[in-house]
């Protein structure tokens, strides 16, 4: 009873999880569907380069890049291809919100620049006279000096200002369209950018720390010394050798500059997220990005660097809706199917087992229960969804359930061939056969785990949807199954084995008497040919000592 008990509560827990996420959040009594099922948002993403040609090894690890940001969101069965020679197609179920398209989109290219200088966001110039002007870029005299008469020292030498440079970034204004190239600025050279409210202008040195030397990134909470929370959130980095290295050199430099060039720009697909000033060297090689980050804008920022920046910029060049690629007819296929697997476990229980195949129907009814309120939490909590593939994986566990208590009735029937009393053989069989169930459901459960490591896109949901009904066999089994077998003992229905009861000795052939002894059942009706070959199995059911006993039991009586 206490089994039972066990399970009632496992039930209750997941439908009132269930139902706290309809009234509380955006869940639904339905699992999601996939992008086979239900449709979704085609976003195509088209390289941002200048004059230069994609290889096909940077799209192949774009590809990887935006699948483990898209996963990451939470959104599952995603697909993301490649579209003739430089084309990303992505594909998400459903419609996807701002900060997943986001995630997809930003290229996440991160940089460490050392700041130059800064000033206003505009163009403006104040003149002698106390007024001001408009500087415009079509007016720089372009025969101003663009290489620097001395060669820069380091990142955060003003030799980089040529003259040339200087007319740039008095002329450039974060209201231009130039910030938007940004992004593509090669890393050797310095940059005129702004932040990415436009509010201050940044002329930056060339790269000395990139995106690629961060090994770690996680999103949190900045705390005090003391461990107080400030309720403002960060973006914790970790980088590697290289980059603990570089990093460290670059803030032992800037700790002794003043005013901007004492600054640090972090460069986020070429604006200046922030420019802390550098109060001390960083050796570790874990900074600590701040400055105006919610919650999901330090989470989306923490994911992009964590599973690496883009090899090249992207920018949306559609978005449409599509359809079902298989529909709910396809659906319906699969629970038809489904339904008719199930109907031929139902009858061939019923035939084998006769009354105790009431038991695997209703261990059936409580497991398909059970995965049904599972998948639907994981679907709201997780972004699961139900796609064909994982329909499968659903069928495929009514045969792994179904074995499950097959296993146990036969070796309920072999401790009673034996000569237990009905009690006795529903635990020593449960015994016997909860080892071989807990291998048998060990080496399913483990391949649906290689398998959902390795495999990507919706095979992914099949090897997940196979793992989650695995370990609710396991479950019901033991909470269930053996805990209804030991009531219906103890019924004086099953334990006189009445023919119905699928326990009777029509069923088992042959009964037990004793050491090495068999007794073949003589009942009316019973043909001649059925207790031949009962006899051949209660013989083979015998272990090596029961053989050897009845040997020697055979030998005393010639002699």
């Amino acid at each position: 009873m206490r089994n039972l008990i066990w399970l009632a509560v496992i039930i209750v827990v997941l439908v009132v999880g269930t139902g706290a996420g309809v009234l509380f959040g955006s869940g639904t009594w339905t699992p999601k569907l996939a992008l086979d099922l239900q449709g979704g948002t085609q976003i195509v993403l088209t390289p941002k380069v200048n004059d230069a040609t994609v290889t096909d090894e940077q799209l192949k690890q774009a590809v990887a890049i935006i699948r483990q940001r898209v996963d990451a969101s939470g959104v599952s069965e995603a697909e993301i291809n490649t579209q003739g020679s430089s084309n990303v197609v992505v594909s998400i179920p459903g419609t996807p919100d701002k900060e997943t398209v986001s995630r997809i989109e930003a290229s996440a290219k991160l940089d460490f620049r050392p700041v130059l200088a800064t000033s206003g966001p505009t163009n403006e110039v104040a003149n002698a006279d106390g007024t001001t002007s408009t500087a415009d870029p079509a007016n720089i005299d372009p025969n101003l000096p663009s290489t620097p008469l001395v060669q820069p020292s380091n990142g955060s030498d003003l030799n980089w200002v040529t003259p040339a440079l200087a007319a740039q970034y008095q002329a450039f204004s974060c209201a231009s369209e130039d910030v938007q190239s940004a992004s593509t600025a090669p890393v050797d050279l310095p940059l005129i950018t702004c932040d990415p409210s436009n509010t201050v202008k940044y002329l930056l040195g060339p790269v000395e720390v990139d995106g690629s030397d961060i090994s770690d990134a996680s999103a949190g909470i900045i705390t005090t010394q003391t461990g107080a929370s400030t309720g403002q959130w960060a973006v914790d980095i970790v980088f590697n050798a290289d980059g603990t290295k570089k990093f460290a050199d670059t803030t032992t430099r800037l700790v002794g500059l003043t005013g901007a060039q004492n600054q640090f720009a972090i460069v986020l697909d070429g604006l200046v997220i922030s420019a802390p000033s550098t109060q001390s060297a960083i050796t570790n090689g874990k900074p600590q990005i701040s400055g105006g980050f919610t919650q999901t804008s330090a989470k989306t920022l923490a994911d992009q660097l964590k599973y690496g920046a883009l090899p090249i910029g992207f920018q949306v060049q559609s978005s449409d809706t599509i359809s079902a690629t298989l529909g709910a007819t396809q659906l319906l296929s699969g629970l038809l199917a489904g339904a008719i697997g199930l109907a031929l476990v139902i009858i061939y229980s019923l035939i084998q087992y006769r009354a105790l195949g009431f038991v695997t129907i209703l261990s059936l009814v409580v497991a398909a229960v059970i995965t049904y309120f599972t998948v639907t939490i994981l679907s709201a909590q997780e972004g699961f969804r139900l796609s064909l593939s994982g329909v499968a994986g659903l069928i495929v566990a009514i045969g792994i359930t179904a074995d499950s208590f097959i296993v146990y009735f036969e070796r309920i029937r072999d401790e009673l061939r034996e000569g237990r009393g009905l009690e006795s053989a529903v635990d020593s069989g449960w015994r016997r056969a909860i080892r071989t169930i807990i291998v048998s459901d060990s080496v399913n459960f483990l391949a649906a785990l290689v398998l959902f490591i390795l495999a990507i896109g919706n095979v992914r949901g099949f090897a997940l949807t196979l793992g989650l009904t695995t370990i609710v066999d396991l479950v019901v089994v033991a909470l269930f199954t053996h805990p209804m077998l030991q009531l219906l003992a103890r019924s004086r229905f099953f334990a006189s084995g009445h023919p119905l009861s699928g326990l009777g000795h029509m069923s088992l052939n042959a009964v037990y008497q004793g050491r090495g002894r068999f007794q073949v059942t003589k009942s009316a009706g019973v043909k001649e040919t059925k207790l031949k070959s009962a006899s051949r199995e209660a013989a083979r059911r015998q272990t090596i000592a029961e053989r050897k006993a009845a040997l020697d039991a055979a030998d005393r009586g010639e002699s």
